[in-house]
């Protein structure tokens, strides 16, 4: 038994001292990285240890995080009603719309259809007109996903559900933004030209583009563009630009070196893009299905009727028929 013991102890020993070898070993401390630890008394004031680092890559970090400016998390906070203006913007303005028609029905054409057609716009502007609508369409629906759905949307589904609709949600709005981009450059590139504004314009702005139905009819002048689509185009100018720029550098924060304000900022800009954009577009597809009657064809087969041309459109009729084109 005393042998056994013995034994025993001899293992046990041999154990401990190699392990302490090899701890003493793997622990020695490696002074070409780190001074002596050293204390310094300041007359007056609480001794502090000090253990700088010699080595140039381990004085400071390659960059300081900036602190985090409270006035943009202050914008970010209200996330419930970031989630209402977000879905409001396009649903809100579909109630509006609709209740407005009910009312007021739709601009109809005074002198009916005449058969006779005009073009009006090329197939490459319709074609990149569409390339760009059904992007904007899938962009506005994920988003409203995206940024309301954790207010509207998650609270009734299930955790698999809410994942699930979260995911298809973030690939459908990061493939759906490049044609997008496309469309909505080649867009402003293309009919620029045609959304100059002109003094004419107030009077249109002034009785609404005579789609009120009310008193005697009144058809306001208007070129190739009318005033309220000359204040779409820009306002889809400036804030897809703005949803553009935004949506890139959040798409790709490692290219543009971004921070985090710069990631929050970012954020607002494009929400707030987001909602102009949103309510605008309501806008343009109610007053081309469904408000003016005939309006629908222009982009659909690239021509209109002349007497849609006539009635909406009364400038560019005249220059079409000095051109003899009409």
């Amino acid at each position: 038994m005393n042998r056994a013991i013995r034994f025993f102890s001899f293992i046990v020993m041999s154990v401990f001292v190699t392990a302490t070898a090899w701890a003493s070993e793997t622990a020695t401390l490696q002074p070409q990285q780190w001074q002596t630890i050293q204390e310094h008394a300041i007359p007056g004031d609480h001794p502090e240890v000090r253990g700088m680092p010699t080595q140039p890559e381990l004085l400071m970090p390659a960059s300081i995080p900036e602190d985090v400016d409270s006035s943009l998390l202050a914008w970010l906070a209200p996330t419930d009603s970031i989630a209402y203006m977000v879905t409001g913007s396009v649903f809100g303005m579909i109630l509006l719309f609709t209740l407005f028609v009910i009312i007021n029905g739709i601009s109809r054409l005074e002198k009916g259809f005449s058969g006779k057609m005009i073009k009006r716009w090329s197939g490459l502007s319709v074609s990149v007109h569409w390339l760009g609508a059904i992007a904007c369409i899938f962009l506005l629906l994920t988003g409203i996903v995206l940024g309301a759905g954790r207010v509207l949307f998650e609270p009734s589904m299930s955790d698999a559900g809410w994942a699930s609709l979260v995911g298809i949600s973030s690939g459908l709005h990061s493939l759906m933004a490049f044609p997008f981009m496309l469309g909505a450059i080649l867009m402003v590139l293309m009919w620029a030209p045609k959304q100059i504004p002109a003094s004419y314009d107030i009077k249109w702005f002034a009785v609404l583009g005579g789609y009120i139905n009310t008193g005697k009819p009144v058809h306001p002048d208007a070129g190739f563009a009318n005033a309220g689509e000359k204040l779409w185009f820009w306002v889809f100018a400036l804030f897809g630009a703005a949803m553009i720029v935004s949506g890139l550098i959040m798409m790709f924060p490692n290219s543009f070196d971004v921070t985090k304000n710069t990631a929050n900022l970012m954020l607002i800009v494009h929400i707030v893009s987001a909602i102009v954009i949103g309510a605008f577009s309501v806008v343009h597809i109610f007053m081309a299905t469904v408000m003016s009657e005939g309006g629908m064809s222009n982009m659909t087969s690239g021509y209109c009727d002349e007497n849609w041309a006539k009635q909406h459109h009364n400038l560019w009729f005249k220059e079409l028929q000095k051109a003899g084109k009409a």
